[in-house]
């Protein structure tokens, strides 16, 4: 269990072993793996980044264990353990909608699955609170994600069940191993509240708490790890970025390699919906505050609202459209048709009706771990 983190860092990697002979011999270099591989069949010495800065999370590889074949229940059935704000990741492709409670997600941060005959993975860090889904394929073919028992930045570090490259969560980029530089394709996932899943998508479908495993799910074991925006993340090597607390909740839209644009929910909770561009696509965050903290309380469902983010190009058909807070709460309206529109980018009533705005794939974390992976980050607001 993560909360018997280990707080010290591991000794620094080092290159040895290199020598200089005739044409005939070849040099020979080494990597010092700064931590034990003992359980590992992966190349160590193709890395994309430097391998002290992978520290122990406390849990061994695979003692967080991946959801391998995830069963499924009506929203019906899903009523019966999850309450009202308490928040749920929702991915949808070729029609299919699911909710993945973060109340199963807290235990187990890696759901193998696939949707719509497609495979896919979905992500949770608790430690930086960023949920990444992605279609978990290389090469035309699917790869099984398991849990290192590492963290970078304080973030999940995955590993390929293929050829145990390591991967990083926030990026979804293999950054250790054979697969080192590859990158996974990034599918739209939102945060949405329990109760606004099932009147949104009543025939969707919910991860069930028939794992396989025996977890006390609906408990968080980070109990007030976000109760202060100040606060130093575990395992955080150096100072956080000081433009936002460390632990300010911000939307994030990657925008290319080392650079992000961001909303922080502290804007979004005064001013959603925003209308935005960013690098000339037309977008808009829209925002809803009733939705409950995952690691506040010691129950996920009595956590307190911190609220979700949705991003969405803002375009109906060759329409752009501008948007303005809705007549309830967690909808919005169009200003070119009074059309009125949900948190899931759908309209529900007025001219547009039945319309289907397109999602951007984004990302709730906090602001420290946007921070650590991406250099250049365009706050805005």
């Amino acid at each position: 269990m993560k909360s018997t983190l280990v707080a010290s860092l591991l000794a620094a990697a080092a290159l040895t072993g290199c020598g200089i002979g005739s044409d005939d011999e070849a040099a020979e270099q080494e990597v010092e793996v700064p931590f034990s591989t003992a359980e590992w069949a992966t190349d160590f010495s193709t890395n994309s980044v430097p391998l002290d800065e992978f520290v122990g999370g406390g849990p061994p590889k695979d003692g967080i264990p991946s959801i391998d074949v995830p069963k499924f229940v009506g929203v019906d059935e899903a009523e019966e353990f999850l309450d009202g704000s308490e928040p749920v990741a929702v991915v949808e492709l070729e029609g299919e909608i699911r909710a993945y409670p973060l109340q199963i997600l807290i235990w187990h941060e890696i759901v193998n699955d696939e949707i719509a005959g497609e495979p896919v993975a979905v992500t949770y860090c608790p430690l930086c609170n960023s949920t990444v889904a992605f279609r978990r394929e290389v090469d035309g073919r699917p790869v099984e994600f398991g849990t290192t028992g590492m963290l970078r930045n304080s973030d999940l570090v995955m590993y390929d069940r293929a050829t145990e490259s390591w991967w990083q969560q926030i990026t979804a980029e293999a950054v250790v191993g054979e697969l080192t530089g590859t990158k996974l394709e990034v599918l739209p996932s939102q945060i949405l509240a329990w109760d606004q899943f099932q009147r949104l998508h009543p025939g969707g479908r919910v991860l069930s708490r028939e794992t396989g495993f025996d977890r006390n799910y609906g408990s968080n074991p980070y109990t007030g790890y976000d109760s202060d925006p100040d606060s130093q993340p575990f395992l955080l090597e150096g100072e956080a970025d000081p433009s936002l607390p460390p632990k300010e909740r911000v939307a994030a839209i990657q925008t290319g390699d080392g650079s992000a644009v961001v909303y922080p929910f502290s804007r979004l909770a005064d001013e959603a919906p925003i209308n935005d561009e960013i690098d000339g696509r037309l977008v808009a965050v829209f925002f809803d505050p009733n939705v409950a903290s995952a690691l506040d309380s010691s129950a996920i469902s009595a956590g307190r609202d911190v609220g979700a983010a949705a991003v969405f190009e803002r375009l109906a058909g060759a329409r752009t459209l501008d948007f303005e807070a809705g007549p309830d709460q967690g909808t919005f309206r169009d200003v070119q048709t009074g059309s009125t529109w949900t948190m899931s980018g759908e309209a529900t009533a007025g001219p547009l009706k039945g319309t289907q705005l397109e999602q951007v794939p984004h990302d709730d974390q906090f602001w420290f771990a946007l921070a650590a992976f991406f250099d250049d980050a365009d706050i805005r607001g």
